[in-house]
This record gives C-alpha cells, structure tokens and sequence, in this order.
C-alpha cells in the first residue's frame, strides 16, 4: 500500500457505531444546552469584553463579538449535521476519517487536541486567579511560590489551577451523567449572575461612553487599534469565546436520539451565548470609558464598583468563579473523549481506548487530566490565553470542507440526518472561508505554535499511527 493510500484510507460509519455502542446515552438536550452555554459562556464573557474594547476596537467591541458569532454560527451548521449523521465520540477527528481519510482526521484531530489541552490549562488558570482575586480583600493571601508558574512572580506552582482541574477530573470519573447534573445546576447560577450584572448595570449607562462607536484608526504597541483593522483584530481574539460548541460535538456518542438532540444542543447553546455576550459588552462599554479596562482582569467587576455597586461585584465575581468549572466540565469531558477516540482507533496507545467497568473511558481521562495540569500549573495564564484558537480554527476547516465528502453519502453508508446545512453547497464553503479569515488574524505566536504542533502530529503519524491504526487489520 503506498502512503497516499495509506493516508486516504477510510473508516467505515458502521465499525465507530459498534466501538463506541458500549458508551452510555444518557445525554439529553438540556444537558447539551448547559454544556454549549457552560463550555462558551466561561471565562471569556468575565474578560474579553472590556480588555478587547482597550485594546484594539472602543465601543466597537459588540461588532467584533457578532462578526465572530457569525463566523462560529456557520460552522455550527456544519457541526449540527454532521454530529447527527455520525454521532461518534471524536467529533472532527472522526467524522474526517470517514469521509477524507485516516491522515486527514488525525490532522484535525490533532488540532482540536491542542485546544483541549490548553483550553482546560487556561481555564483552570483564570479560575485560581479569580479565586485568589476574591480571597484576598478577606485578609487571605496564598504565597507567590503556589500562587503563580515557574519563573513568573517567584512561583512554583499554581496550586488552585492544579486541584481544580483534578476536581473536576474525579467528577467526571463517576460517569457523564452525574457531572451533567453538577454542569446544569452551576450553568444556572452562572447565568443568573450575567443577568444580575446586565439589570444593574444597564442603569448606570452613559450614552458618552460608547461616542464615537468606532474609534478612527491608528496602529499601537498592541497592534491595529480603532477603524475596521481593529474590529478585525478584536474578532481574531475574541474567538476563543465561541470554541466551546465543539465539546457539544465531541460527546455526541453519549447522546440520546442524537439525530434530534445534537443541532438542537449546538445551535441552541451559541444562540443563548451570543446574546449574552452582546449584552454583556454593550454593558460594559456604556458603565465606564473603556481606556479604564486596560489591564484589568475583571471588567465586570471594575465597572461594577465604578458605578456602586460593590455588593453586587463580590457576588457576581464569586458566583463567576465557580461557574468556571463549568467550562472545565466541558472542556475536559469532550477532551477526555477524542484521547479515547484515538486510542480506540489505533493512532495513540490501545490503552487510552479502553473503558473501565462502567464503560467509561477514564484512562483517556487520566491522561488527558495530568497533561492540563501540567500546562495550567506552569505555564503563565497570558502565553495560554494566545495559543487556544488556532487549533480550533484548523478543525474548523476540515469540518466544513468534510460536509462535500458527507452530503453525497448521506442515505448511502451514512444516515440521512434530521438536521440539514441550509444553502448548499454555498454555505460550507463561507464558513470555510470565514475561518481561514479568523486564522490569519491570529497573531505570529499562535501561528507559529500551530505549525509546531503540526510537524509533532505528521511525526507521531509517521512513527506510530500508521503502523498501528486498527484499519491495517480492517
């Protein structure tokens, strides 16, 4: 067999239906639903808004969050067929398998792993930097060696970051359903607080503040700042707000009626996080000039007590807090599950594809656990916070040029979703387009970050995935 063969060879639907049959469908929409809103709605809507209006766009900042929202609403359309057609634990690893080949899914694959194991690191650094935030006025202050990474501030390890990404790992170690249970409850309370923090601060607006809307442009330190170059810059960082939607995906083998629940989980949950988002950062813009947010970690908070109402600050930054875990529930369920996807198919060790006694797959937990903590604990929260989009966007590509390989099977070897992309085959190809768009908005550093972790992925396919991927005995 020569090597574009083996690169192009193809995995059958059906032999994914009968590995993963033995996970448990438990997962309903308004798991799914609090999962998107829990995974999207996280860290970011507490951050970005304000420290993306100082950088790069004003008041301008709700056009770059819905350009973003647009971007990520047409690949959701490619996700929510997909996952219905192919409801299969991997998302875009394994629906590219099928419909362009082994190296191709692999690739994308490989892409979303990046984010995933970055995606818990960051998420898991801002909560113990939020958590350490709030402790401190109350006289509590941990020690710089377990507060901050190695070489940043006198740190060693970041001690929060570590236990709550292990936490969070014991959870889901109990079974998908019973962390489903925890993610509902904290995504409630989460979005409680958003909508306190929109009600109190909607009073407190001055129309000043968002004059003029989009500021004329000039080029800073920071890079493009005001004009539609800023826009542009603020949409390439703000979109790490909306990866979340692929954790939807990637659990799509534990879902119930699938063909029904998947679009429903996907586009419903990026609706829900769309408008909050937007309503967040008009907040936000019109509390306080948005020069203030520079350098602030906690814009919410800042305009919050700018306007005062401190009270209200200390409970919406608590309740945030905990609402985090949310978005690690998320992130580290869909991670565990492509490890596991990959295991199972051969690419990395056997090991990581097995299931426990309960058929859960924690050894891919386990792993996918240690690494994040790893990351999260020594590696300083602003280098995390640049390299989680890039790998997203790379899986993002492939998933909307994968609805070409998809569409003319459908009713073949695959089922015939419930849920259908709307306008194609125009609407695949701007959503293509839309995300090399948001890519080569990505600053140097992430690029350069995912064409390392490119090479590694083509090496580890060479060295180890093509000898031993479970389609050689097929």
């Amino acid at each position: 067999m020569s090597i574009w063969q083996t690169m192009t060879r193809k995995a059958h639907p059906s032999v994914y239906q009968d590995k993963d049959g033995h996970l448990v469908r438990s997962l309903r929409v308004r798991d799914f639903l609090a999962l998107g809103v829990g995974t999207i709605v996280s860290t970011s809507i507490f951050t970005l808004p304000g420290e993306v209006a100082a950088l790069h766009t004003g008041p301008a900042v709700v056009i770059s969050f819905f350009l973003a929202a647009i971007v990520a609403g047409l690949v959701a359309f490619c996700y929510a067929e997909m996952s219905g057609a192919m409801p299969f634990a991997g998302s875009a690893y394994s629906w590219i398998n099928v419909v362009f080949g082994e190296f191709f899914g692999w690739v994308a694959g490989w892409a979303l792993l990046s984010e995933y194991f970055i995606a818990v690191a960051f998420v898991g650094s801002g909560l113990s930097a939020n958590f350490r935030g709030l402790l401190k006025p109350l006289g509590f202050q941990m020690p710089a060696a377990l507060s901050n990474p190695v070489g940043t501030d006198g740190g060693v390890v970041d001690l929060i970051s570590l236990l709550v990404i292990a936490i969070v790992a014991i959870l889901i170690s109990f079974g998908v359903s019973r962390a489903a249970s925890v993610e509902n409850v904290l995504v409630v309370l989460k979005v409680a607080a958003i909508l306190l923090f929109i009600i109190v601060g909607a009073t407190a607006i001055k129309k000043s503040n968002y004059i003029p809307f989009i500021p004329k442009y000039r080029m800073t330190a920071n890079g493009p700042f005001g004009g539609w170059q800023g826009i542009y810059a603020g949409v390439s960082m703000i979109f790490l707000s909306y990866i979340g939607f692929d954790s939807i995906a990637a659990n799509s083998a534990e879902a119930k009626d699938p063909q029904h629940t998947m679009p429903r989980g996907i586009m419903g949950s990026l609706v829900i996080a769309v408008v909050l988002f937007i309503a967040v950062s008009l907040v936000i813009i019109g509390d306080v000039h948005y020069p203030k947010y520079a350098n602030s970690a906690e814009p919410v908070g800042l305009a919050l007590r700018t306007t005062g109402h401190p009270v209200v600050a200390v409970i919406v930054q608590a309740i945030a807090v905990f609402g985090m875990f949310t978005a690690l529930i998320g992130m580290t369920m869909a991670g565990s599950r492509l490890i596991y996807s990959f295991g199972r198919d051969g690419m990395l060790p056997k090991f990581l594809g097995k299931l426990d006694s309960h058929n859960r797959p924690n050894n891919a937990l386990l792993t996918l656990t240690i690494i994040a903590i790893l990351i999260g604990a020594f590696f300083p929260f602003a280098f995390l916070s640049q390299l989680i989009s890039a790998g997203t966007l790379i899986a993002f590509m492939f998933v909307s040029l994968g609805m070409y390989g998809l569409r003319p099977r459908e009713g073949k070897d695959i089922p015939k979703p419930a849920f259908r992309v709307p306008f194609y085959p125009v609407l695949p190809a701007l959503a293509f387009l839309a995300s090399l768009t948001v890519f080569l908005g990505l600053d140097k550093q992430a690029k350069i970050y995912a064409g390392c972790w490119f090479l590694l992925g083509v090496i580890i396919y060479a060295v180890y995935g093509a000898r031993h991927s479970a389609l050689n005995k097929e």
